[in-house]
C-alpha cells in the first residue's frame, strides 16, 4: 500500500475537468490485445522449445495456440483503429523512438512465421522451413510478449507511466505465465512438463511482480487497490495462485487437474491485464496523480539547487 494513502487534500483543476483525457479505448480491445499478444509471443517460444527436445504433441498445441491468440489480438487491434487499413498506413514508417511504431513491425515480422510454423505442422509440408520459422517466432515472439507494456509505459497515464521500471517483466512473467498455463491445459500431460514448469514459475514472477509494482510507494499505486482494478487485480492473484498449486500438485497425474489448474493461470494472467488498463483509466481521472508528483519533483529540484548553493 502507498504510504501516501492517508493524504486528504483534495485538488481541482480548470472547470473541473481533468488534467489528462481518459483514454478512449475499450477494455476488450486493448486489454485484450496485449493480454492475446502475450499469449501468442510466449506460445511460440514454448514451441520452439518443444520442437527442439522432440514433443510433438505439446509443439502442435502451442503453435495452434500462438497463432489463435495473435490471431485475436490482431483482429482487436483493428477493431480498435476502425479500419483495417489504418493498421497497414502505420507500416508507411519505422520510427525507433515510437513504441507504436516498433510495435506494428514486430506484429507484422511475427504474424507470419506463427502462420507458417503452425501450418507446416498442421500439414505435416515444408518441416524444414517450419521449423526455421518456429525458430523465428520464437524470437520476434519475445517482443510481442513485452512490447505493449513500454506502449503502456511511454503514455502520460500516470499509473502505467509510473510503473515503466517494472511493467515490462510484469507482462512478460503474465505472458509466460498464461503460455503454459494454456499449453498444460491442451497437450499431452506426459510432454508436458515444460508448460507446467513455465506456468508455475511465470505465475511466481508474476504475483512478486504485480505486487512490486502495488507497493511501490508512487501515489498512483492507491490506484491498484481501489475500484474496478482492484476487484481484476485480486481476483487475479486468487486464479494465479490456486492454478499454480494445482498444477504442481496434481498437474503431472490428472488430466481434469492439469487442465482446469492451466485454465486457471491463464485466467489470471487476463484479469491482471484488465486490472492494470482499469487503473490506468481511473488514475486520469483525478488531478493529484499529476499534481503531488509535480510539487514533489519541482521541490526536490529547489531543495537540490540550494544544496548546491550552500556547497558553492
Amino acid at each position: 500500500m502507498s504510504p501516501r494513502r492517508g493524504r486528504t487534500e483534495e485538488f481541482t483543476s480548470y472547470y473541473g475537468r481533468p488534467i489528462l483525457k481518459e483514454p478512449t479505448w475499450q477494455a476488450l480491445d486493448i486489454a485484450g490485445y496485449i493480454f492475446a499478444g502475450g499469449l501468442a509471443g510466449a506460445s511460440s517460444i514454448l514451441a520452439a522449445g518443444a520442437q527442439h527436445t522432440d514433443r510433438p504433441g505439446l509443439e502442435r498445441s502451442a503453435k495452434l495456440t500462438a497463432l489463435a491468440a495473435i490471431s485475436a489480438s490482431v483482429v482487436a487491434l483493428v477493431h480498435d483503429l476502425g479500419r483495417p487499413e489504418r493498421f497497414v498506413n502505420m507500416l508507411r514508417v519505422a520510427k525507433p523512438t515510437s513504441p507504436m511504431s516498433v510495435g506494428s513491425w514486430i506484429l507484422s515480422a511475427y504474424g507470419p512465421l506463427a502462420g507458417a510454423t503452425a501450418a507446416a505442422n498442421v500439414l505435416g509440408i515444408f518441416p524444414r522451413a517450419g521449423k526455421a520459422a518456429g525458430i523465428g517466432a520464437g524470437i520476434t515472439g519475445s517482443a510481442v510478449a513485452t512490447y505493449t507494456a513500454v506502449l503502456l509505459a511511454d503514455t502520460a497515464v500516470p499509473t502505467w507511466h509510473d510503473a515503466h521500471e517494472r511493467l515490462p517483466f510484469v507482462f512478460a512473467s503474465s505472458a509466460a505465465a498464461s503460455a503454459g498455463g494454456l499449453a498444460a491445459a491442451l497437450a499431452p500431460i506426459a510432454q508436458g512438463q515444460p508448460a507446467r514448469r513455465m506456468a508455475i514459475g511465470g505465475a511466481a514472477a508474476e504475483i512478486a511482480l504485480s505486487v512490486a509494482v502495488e507497493r511501490s510507494g508512487n501515489l498512483s499505486a492507491e490506484t491498484l487497490h481501489e475500484g474496478r482494478a482492484g476487484v481484476l487485480l485480486r481476483l487475479s492473484k486468487a486464479f494465479t495462485v490456486g492454478g499454480a498449486v494445482g498444477l504442481a500438485l496434481g498437474g503431472r497425474s490428472s488430466r481434469g487437474v492439469s487442465t482446469l489448474s492451466g485454465l486457471a493461470v491463464a485466467a489470471g494472467s487476463a484479469l491482471l491485464r484488465f486490472g492494470f488498463f482499469e487503473a490506468g483509466r481511473a488514475s486520469t481521472r483525478d488531478p493529484k496523480y499529476v499534481v503531488v508528483p509535480q510539487r514533489e519533483r519541482l521541490a526536490a529540484r529547489q531543495e537540490a539547487a540550494v544544496g548546491a548553493d550552500t556547497m558553492g
